[in-house]
């Protein structure tokens, strides 16, 4: 059996391909060697959902495991509400809506309704100025495009970095904790 795709990994796969790369190469390193300023805080907001203390209220499920069999998908989820049916991601500052946002939470959304949570609305919120933005539920084109992301990570090698076949934009290199490197 092929190895699940961490959720995670979707939006990082849309920012570069290469970015999961040397990411992986980093994984066993202390984080303090290779995360900017901007990891550094987006970790530090993202604890109270790590360790379940975003809210005491018990319609709140914080930070589950999440998986899916069709997808061959893992990995956590930011806040389920299971009182209004909202799943929702967090972002520490949201200035747009990237398609590796949308993806991730499409990704979650796929996972817990496979495990049989009922969800009526998505949500991402941006952290530093409380604002929720909702996200349609995933029509049948937005789930073929999901689909053929998760197709091109799982296509997608070694030698594909090699010969840079993947496209490189300059604005995102520039905000790219990796990008001594390249």
């Amino acid at each position: 059996m092929e190895p699940y795709i961490q959720i995670s990994k979707i939006n990082d796969f849309i920012f570069c391909p290469k970015s999961v790369y040397l990411h992986s190469i980093y994984d066993n390193f202390n984080e303090k060697t290779y995360h900017g300023e901007n990891q550094a805080i987006g970790k530090i907001k993202h604890e109270n959902i790590e360790d379940g203390t975003y809210s005491t209220a018990k319609k709140f499920l914080q930070g589950i495991d999440v998986y899916s069999e069709k997808y061959n998908i893992c990995g956590k989820i930011d806040i389920y509400d299971s009182e209004a049916k909202h799943l929702i991601e967090r972002k520490t500052k949201i200035q747009k809506i990237y398609d590796g946002y949308r993806y991730q939470l499409y990704a979650q959304y796929f996972c817990m309704t496979e495990m049989g949570f009922e969800i009526q609305k998505l949500f991402i919120q941006s952290i530093d100025d409380n604002k929720r933005y909702e996200i349609h539920l995933p029509d049948k084109d937005e789930i073929a495009e999901f689909e053929e992301v998760l197709r091109k990570i799982k296509e997608f090698s070694a030698r594909d970095l090699l010969e840079n076949n993947f496209s490189v934009n300059s604005n995102k290199c520039e905000k790219c904790v990796y990008s001594p490197l390249c």
